[in-house]
């Protein structure tokens, strides 16, 4: 009577181990292919920071800038306008904490002969990946009315604005430039000391 209580246990132990080694097999971890082929789906899909990572072109500036010392009256703020990007940029007007008035300015044969400096028609032009040198004798930005001497190693900052509506703001470093020394006329346009346009009275030869 003993050999089927011994068989029927036999049944029950061989039961709970085919159970053990059925739920290990479901239980285990996933298939190492089926891990690489998910890894790999989801590096494929780009995320929403991936997509926002992209670095935006440069905006336009003015390097190496620097404004000639004066004590009162004017000056003119000098440099080299950049514009990386892909489409031309305007310089229109400006304003500064340092003069009362800013102006945009070209120095131009005034058609007998002499130079002056005057508003310059349209502002500053910077082609798409160019720029447009500010320069003594040529154009530049005026500052009159100054609130203030400008001394050599001071700091006069300079918002520029442009057709688009965009602002550059810019911190030129004044020092010493020697030159002719002008008057500004209510016409609006300054001829050179010299007439020979060499330079201008803030910005003449050096």
């Amino acid at each position: 009577m003993a050999r089927p209580h011994r068989s029927a246990t036999s049944r029950t132990v061989l039961t709970l181990v085919g159970l053990a080694v059925t739920l290990t097999a479901c239980s285990g971890g996933a298939d190492p292919a089926s891990s690489a082929t998910t890894t790999a789906e989801q590096a494929a899909v780009p995320s929403d920071t991936a997509a926002t990572a992209t670095p935006q072109p440069d905006a336009p500036a003015l390097l190496d800038a620097w404004v000639k010392a004066a004590d009162s009256g004017m000056t003119g703020v000098f440099g080299t306008l950049t514009n990386p990007t892909a489409s031309d940029v305007r310089v229109v007007e400006g304003r500064t904490e340092a003069a009362g008035m800013l102006e945009l300015h070209e120095t131009a044969d005034d058609g007998t002969g002499s130079m002056v400096m005057r508003p310059k028609e349209g502002g500053f032009l910077v082609p798409a990946g160019g720029e447009h040198v500010l320069a003594p004798g040529g154009d530049h930005i005026m500052l009159m009315q100054l609130t203030g001497p400008v001394l050599p190693g001071d700091e006069v900052t300079v918002v520029l604005e442009t057709d688009a509506g965009t602002e550059l703001t810019v911190t030129a470093v004044a020092r010493s430039f020697s030159g002719a020394d002008e008057d500004y006329p209510s016409d609006g346009m300054s001829s050179m000391p010299d007439g020979s346009g060499s330079g201008h009275g803030m910005a003449g030869d050096s």
